[in-house]
């Protein structure tokens, strides 16, 4: 199993998960079993990286290919539950954003530079790779994300399960206001670790183009 398997079975595991999500009518036991799937698309989210590393198999192409699966499962899960009308469609729309944005910064920092095949990355600063590359930040951040998904999926059950459920801690009110507030702390911390690559690649914005090289002619006898 390589480290770009895993990831494709992550996305994989993905679709399975929103695909049972958005059935109807919406059942408990397929709901729990989207749940289970999406938390198994979160643990392999961390499993393809330390697999790449342990096993020295981190290429480029597996780089670029994680960041694509992060961004399918993101906007995979909160397209699916704005369809749903459990929470704003602002919020795929600013994954979506965000996503394209910090990858257009990140493509143009990781270009070879001159004759010597150097690359420029981002998040040079400590408090930026404290926020976006390390361990911490990444675990609760994909921690963040798995409890998010996997209540707005339990929601739907909840929604449209038996009246008792309609009642007391589990009903419909209370339950949509404790999704809302999972979801404001995943947005913030999607804005927050973007933060360091939008001040860092704010130059490409501002920097000058270069004069083009002028050759001398030799003049003619």
């Amino acid at each position: 199993m390589t480290p770009n398997l895993l990831t494709l079975a992550r996305i994989l595991t993905a679709f399975g998960a929103v695909a049972l999500f958005s059935l109807r009518p919406h059942l408990l036991a397929v709901d729990l079993t989207a749940v289970l799937l999406t938390v198994t698309a979160m643990l392999l989210d961390g499993l393809d990286g330390y697999l790449a590393r342990v096993r020295g198999l981190a290429t480029p192409f597996g780089a670029k290919f994680d960041i694509l699966g992060d961004r399918l499962v993101e906007n995979l899960f909160f397209t699916c539950f704005a369809a749903s009308g459990l929470i704003s469609l602002w919020v795929p729309v600013l994954f979506f954003a965000r996503g394209a944005l910090t990858d257009f910064l990140r493509g143009l920092a990781s270009r070879p530079r001159g004759n010597v095949g150097d690359q420029e990355w981002m998040a040079k600063t400590g408090w930026g790779r404290s926020l976006v590359a390390s361990r911490a930040s990444r675990a609760s951040y994909a921690t963040l994300k798995c409890m998010c998904f996997c209540y707005l999926g339990l929601l739907l059950s909840i929604r449209h399960g038996p009246d008792a459920l309609s009642h007391g801690w589990f009903g419909e009110s209370r339950a949509l206001t404790i999704a809302q507030a999972i979801t404001l702390a995943t947005v913030v911390f999607c804005i927050a670790r973007a933060i360091p690559v939008i001040w860092e690649g704010r130059r490409y914005f501002s920097a000058r183009p270069k004069a083009p090289r002028t050759v001398p002619v030799a003049a003619s006898r």
